[in-house]
């Protein structure tokens, strides 16, 4: 059967997968006419802005407090959370190569890898930046992030949510946020999947503001779209795996906690195709600021400056004049991660691999390296398509502290300064260069 979903975004949704589930006219009735509990999700404060509070009313077979009491989960993975302070962070820029996949069977929680963060998740302000891979579906295995929401972007590998709220399936070229302490299961649609996670510990991300480009473009509210409720009524010996405080925990539970029979609300995961971006770019002179490729921002308290905004470099044409057209050498009070999904990244010759990542933070020059900078400056200036590409950039305010795997890993490209090494001196005094 097709997965049917609701477009929109943020807006308020209402889905039964059984008819009269859905409660009318009020939120909790005495006594809910198919025998389901009432349990309302709320992922703001009671008292936030009504533009801003998000909440769901749940129905479902059992409440999610029937569980026994969490124990430490048991298996040693390479999921860090902040304060992120296992090793000192130098202000190098860093590289690393996409990571390998299990050669034993792995799962999505098992195979998260955390390359570094900033912040910390009591405090509610920062995030976690991982990767992960999975060679195994989740067998009687659930999880949620009491931490933070999760941005999750497939690189490799189709995958099936099964949410509190719905089903979800998400391909490379796609994302999929999952709310603050939603629980799901992932399985696998191939063999094999890897991918990048934002774990966004602040504000939930939200579209950004559009200011003098007007009421369109960059992405469009209507292709977000979200699940239609979908439950399942399964007995037997499950296990909920809870991220607190950093730490990952273990219940043992009798029954399938994905038992929303209806839900209305909010607060509820999402998924978008990055193909229906539409991108904004220059059509005169020079390269625009990489926050015009914005999908996504989190809100920091200091107005104009995001926890994390999530932009893409996605398929766009070049046609700006007597211009420098690749990103310019620049230095910057914002910490920059970025990604590769596909193709290769206009800014980098080589080294710069789908899977893999670079960390640029605060202050710390970087830009083109050598090879395209000098075949961008002798370039002929025609209109150009960049086809074959999808890249993109977690940039938060804080700086993102890299974990120890992250550092002394064999996935980390030490050569990677010498991609700068060959920019020669090419000043000279006279005639300006025409």
């Amino acid at each position: 059967m097709p997965l049917t979903y609701q477009s929109g975004f943020a807006n308020e949704f209402a889905t039964e997968a059984v008819p009269h589930a859905l409660p009318i006219g009020q939120n909790s009735p005495q006594k809910h006419t198919l025998g389901l509990y009432t349990e309302q999700v709320s992922g703001s404060a009671f008292t936030a802005p009504r533009g801003k509070n998000r909440r769901i009313w749940t129905y479902r077979i059992r409440p999610s407090v029937v569980h026994e009491p969490y124990q430490p989960f048991a298996a040693q993975t390479l999921l860090r959370s902040g304060p992120f302070d296992e090793l000192p962070t130098p202000p190098n820029q860093m590289r690393w190569s996409p990571p390998d996949l299990p050669t034993k069977p792995t799962d999505f929680v098992e195979g998260i890898i955390t390359l570094g963060g900033c912040g910390d998740p009591s405090l509610q302000d920062g995030l976690g930046i991982h990767l992960y891979t999975a060679t195994a579906s989740m067998k009687d295995r659930f999880f949620y992030n009491a931490d933070g929401e999760m941005l999750i972007l497939p690189q490799q590998g189709a995958l099936r949510f099964h949410t509190e709220c719905g089903i979800l399936e998400v391909a490379p070229g796609e994302l999929i946020v999952i709310p603050r302490g939603i629980k799901f299961h992932v399985d696998l649609l191939d063999k094999t999947a890897r991918g990048y996670i934002c774990e966004n510990y602040g504000q939930p991300f939200r579209l950004p503001d559009l200011g003098p480009i007007g009421a369109n473009g960059l992405a469009n509210p209507r292709d977000f779209l979200y699940p239609v409720a979908a439950y399942e009524d399964r007995e037997g010996d499950f296990e909920v795996v809870s991220k607190f405080l950093g730490k990952l925990w273990s219940a043992r539970i009798n029954h399938s906690p994905i038992d929303i029979v209806a839900w209305h609300g909010n607060y509820a995961p999402y998924k978008y195709d990055m193909a229906r971006f539409n991108t904004i770019n220059t059509v005169s002179f020079d390269h625009p600021d990489p926050s015009i490729y914005t999908v996504l921002t989190a809100p920091s308290p200091i107005e104009g400056t995001a926890n994390v905004d999530f932009a893409i470099f996605p398929p766009r044409w070049l046609v700006a004049e007597n211009t420098f057209r690749p990103p310019w050498f620049h230095r910057n009070m914002s910490n920059e991660f970025m990604g590769l999904i596909h193709g290769e990244y206009d800014a980098k010759a080589e080294g710069f691999l789908p899977g893999g990542a670079s960390l640029h933070n605060c202050m710390s020059g970087h830009g083109p390296d050598a090879e395209t900078f000098n075949r961008a400056t002798a370039a002929e200036l025609k209109p150009q398509q960049i086809k074959d590409t999808l890249a993109f950039m977690f940039e938060t305010r804080l700086v993102v502290r890299p974990t120890r795997f992250a550092i002394e890993s064999k996935i980390i490209q030490h050569e990677y300064y010498e991609c700068w090494q060959d920019l020669k001196r090419n000043f000279t005094i006279g005639k300006p260069t025409p």
